[in-house]
Formats: C-alpha cells, structure tokens, sequence
C-alpha cells in the first residue's frame, strides 16, 4: 500500500529545520505484514529527543530511514500466527521489541532484549529485513516503529494492546516518555516513599520521571532546568522546588534544600555537564541514575573515591527498566487514578506536514511533548 512517511535521507544539524527540511514527506510503498506482525494506522506520535538526536547525527541510524519511535495506533490487520489482536484494538507502540528467548528477555529485563537491538541498530525489523521501499530502494525502520507515517507494518512484539476508552493521542506518550521517566523511577531507581529527588531535564521524560517519584512517595523531588518556563510546569505538577541549571551555585542551593544531597537524582538531560551535576547533587550513599543519551565519544569523569567511599551507586536507565506489557498498562491506571497527569505534559498537536518545525521547538526546549497527530 502507498503511504505517507516522515523520511531522513541525510543527517544534518543546520538550523532552523522548518527552513533546511531534513524530514522530507516522500510517498513510500509498504508490504503487508508478515508472518508475527501487524499494520497499524496510527493515531498520534510524539516527538522526542531520540529522533532528534538521529536527524542531527549524534546517534548515527542508517539512512534513508523512516523516523519516529514513540506513538499510538489502530490495529488495521495482522499477519499469520497473530491471534491476540484484531483490527479496531488500540496500541502502544515499544521501540525495543522483545523476542521473549534471549537471555535478557528470560530475566525479566525485555528492555534489553539482544535480537530487539540488533535490528534495531540495523533499521530492521523484529523478523528481519525492512518492510519500507521509495522507487525500488528499501527504507529503515526507526527502533522497529517508523511511527512519523500514517500507517506502520511492526512486530507484534512492539504492541502492548490497551483499552479503547483512554484519548489515543495521549496515549501516545505511554510508548516512551512514561515508560521511561517513570519507569526510571518505580523501576530503576526504586524510590523509597519519604526519601528525596532531583530531576535534571524537564523534557517529557524527565517531567515524567518527576511524576513517577512524587508516585512513589518522594517527599522532596526538585526539578532543574535551563528554562523558567520548564521549572513552572515542574512546580504546577507538584515539585517541591526549583532550580534554574544555569546558576552557578545550583549544586549547592539542591543540597542546602536537602540538608547534604537528594536520594536520588536523575540525569534526563542526555548531558555530561548534567550528570556531573546530579552526581555532586547525590547524597552520600545515594542513587544517580541517567537515561540521558549522549553523543557515543561523549565520556564522564568519575569520581572513583567518592563512589568508594560514599557507597555510591550509578546506574542507567533504558526504557525506564521496563517490562512493557506490565508497566504500559499500570501506569495508564496510575494515570487515571490522577497520579501520573501526563496530559499535562502535552504541547503542540501538529500536522505531519510541519514536522520540521515541531523539531525545531524541541531543539530549543521551548515546547512540552509537542505530537503529530493524524
């Protein structure tokens, strides 16, 4: 069938995209899908630091490739031996699809499934090979998903089925921002009620990560950021304080509001200068976690000593540590139970014809979790 894709064809950081288009809208053949996969319509997709980070090439993904990896979506039909979906059921799409049997997947730990990597590193999907052709030229898939199209072919094992009676736009944001910023929270991170958090990095996952402590029982979460605007959605959503990341003394003033250090801090920033920062913020025994996604040459100086010495512990995040089929579903509930107000994460709703310019708000941190909606 023909479709309509957002496709990068070359990696570029010249800016404002709304002017150099990186993302062009090209008409793409897709086949039906295939043995264990599905087609999907989709229903919103969101933009994320991840796509950007491709578009830009800090994170280089084989082109020319069909972007977008966080989204909802309509099941149209499914391939042989699916028998759990049908057309009309609404999806979560994963960006990491598990294949149940590596040894990762065998510990509890889908995230990290091995053949999910691998084809995603390779623009393929789950079963192999690439479902997306433009004249005879076959396109990447983007993390198995491709979601900045208005119909998908995927695996089954990057939907998680969810109940009709939830907004699909918003339900978008449970394929990554949630899964992630919360997860790296309940999951990664395990916080404790009444302990202590700061928060680097108020993009969608990182303001979710917030939710996702303040869920757990956090009596203090400080959120910090570049941008005031960012630190006043973090302060209606329920952070106890903020701290502009630009003041230079912002180490000290998150350890004087926490009398020595937070229990856990997070670095959603995807910067070393921010995991500095949240490793300083630490207290003494404490927790620091990251699910920022740096350049790969980017490195972090670490303080061994004080590692040692402190009991420290530093562990990153993917995909909030999460088993999808478990997690996408609880968190939907913990949202409709008013303890995770993700809608209120929500910026821009744009068309898919002005996707360079929703990149270019991500770019400079002025939107929320800006989508594209068909």
């Amino acid at each position: 069938m023909k479709i309509q894709a957002a496709v990068l064809r070359e990696m570029t950081d010249v800016h404002p995209f709304a002017q150099s288009q990186p993302l062009k809208i090209e008409e793409l053949e897709l086949d039906p899908p295939g043995p264990g996969e599905v087609l999907v319509k989709m229903k919103a997709a969101g933009l994320c630091h991840s796509d950007l980070s491709v578009i830009t090439g800090v994170r280089p993904r084989p082109v020319p490739m069909a972007l977008g990896h966080e989204a909802s979506a309509e099941v149209v039909q499914v391939g042989s031996g699916v028998t759990d979906l049908r057309a009309g059921d609404l999806v979560v799409l994963v960006f990491v699809p598990s294949c149940g049997h590596c040894m990762p997947c065998m510990e509890g730990r889908p995230a990290l499934c091995e053949p999910g990597a691998a084809t995603n590193t390779m623009g393929e999907l789950l079963a192999g090979g690439r479902r997306l052709h433009a004249n005879g030229n076959a396109i990447h898939h983007h993390l198995g998903v491709s979601a900045f199209a208005d119909h998908a072919v995927v695996s089954r094992r990057s939907c998680v089925k969810i109940e009709a009676d939830i907004d699909p736009v918003e339900a978008a944001l449970f394929g990554c921002a949630v899964l992630t910023g919360v997860g790296a929270a309940v999951n990664t991170a395990e916080v404790k009620a009444g302990t202590t958090a700061a928060v680097l990095g108020l993009g969608g996952v990182g303001l979710c990560a917030m939710l996702g402590a303040l869920a757990s029982g956090a009596r203090e979460v400080i959120a910090v950021d570049l941008h005031d605007s960012k630190l006043e959605v973090a302060k209606a959503l329920g952070a106890t304080a903020t701290v502009n990341a630009r003041d230079p003394d912002a180490v000290e003033k998150v350890k004087a509001l926490t009398r020595g250090g937070v229990d856990y801090a997070f670095e959603m920033a995807g910067s070393v200068q921010a995991m500095e920062a949240a490793y300083r913020m630490t207290r003494r025994g404490g927790m620091t976690i990251t699910a920022g996604l740096p350049a790969p040459d980017q490195k972090w100086n670490l303080q061994q000593v004080s590692l040692v010495a402190e009991e420290r512990t530093v562990k990153g995040s993917y995909i909030g540590s999460c088993v999808p089929l478990r997690d996408i579903p609880r968190y939907i509930g913990l949202y409709r139970a008013g303890k995770l107000p993700v809608d209120k994460l929500m910026g821009e709703r744009l068309a898919l014809a002005d996707i360079n310019r929703g990149f270019d708000r991500l770019h400079t941190g002025e939107g929320l979790r800006d989508l594209i909606v068909f």
